[in-house]
């Protein structure tokens, strides 16, 4: 094979030229698929914890589709398709979840999941989508890692939500945000 078809040589290139763009500020931006869910009606004044939890819980589900039908997410796959092109290319991110309480003085509460994708993963989804497109395979990964991510950050969150439910601080507006990271593992 010649110095110029060989696919390592051809892959290392095309990873270090995303590299490049990764350093500019621009790439920021497009690390990050992120979606929120603002929350508007107030629960009743007789309302049960069980009951204002669930709010927060739909809004949290709300939030979570609307960030897994981001084009964003779509563009996330698409620059770490080849992630099952090169045997030790593998990426790493982050799924976090915040609630903020709009109408009370509390902090927001936050909770992150970290989470890595590797190849074996991305070969494992080309056997279920019996497609050989990679930013498809990799959109799929993507997305199974965002809810993984998304229920480990909400079991992590939950003792802090009930806390400011015991506070009545979920009794105004609240906003839910949901927001995957995701970049190169070296």
């Amino acid at each position: 094979m010649s110095y110029r078809t060989n696919p390592d040589r051809i892959l290392d290139n095309i990873d270090r030229a995303r590299n490049r763009d990764a350093e500019s500020v621009r790439f920021q931006v497009e690390r990050q698929a992120m979606a929120r869910d603002l929350n508007t009606d107030i629960p009743d004044l007789d309302a049960t914890n069980t009951e204002r939890l669930k709010r927060i819980f739909a809004s949290l589900e709300r939030a979570y589709t609307k960030a897994a039908q981001r084009t964003e997410l779509g563009r996330l796959a698409s620059r770490f398709q080849a992630v099952g092109d090169i045997h030790h290319h593998h990426a790493r991110g982050d799924v976090s979840i915040s609630v903020q309480y709009m109408d009370h003085e509390r902090f927001d509460d936050v909770g992150v999941a970290p989470f890595e994708l590797r190849p074996s993963e991305i070969a494992d989804a080309k056997k279920e989508t019996k497609t050989s497109r990679a930013d498809v395979n990799a959109l799929k990964v993507l997305r199974r890692q965002l809810r993984q991510g998304v229920k480990a950050a909400y079991a992590k969150l939950e003792p802090r939500i009930r806390d400011a439910i015991r506070d009545r601080a979920d009794m105004g507006h609240v906003q839910v945000q949901v927001t995957v990271d995701l970049r190169p593992a070296e």
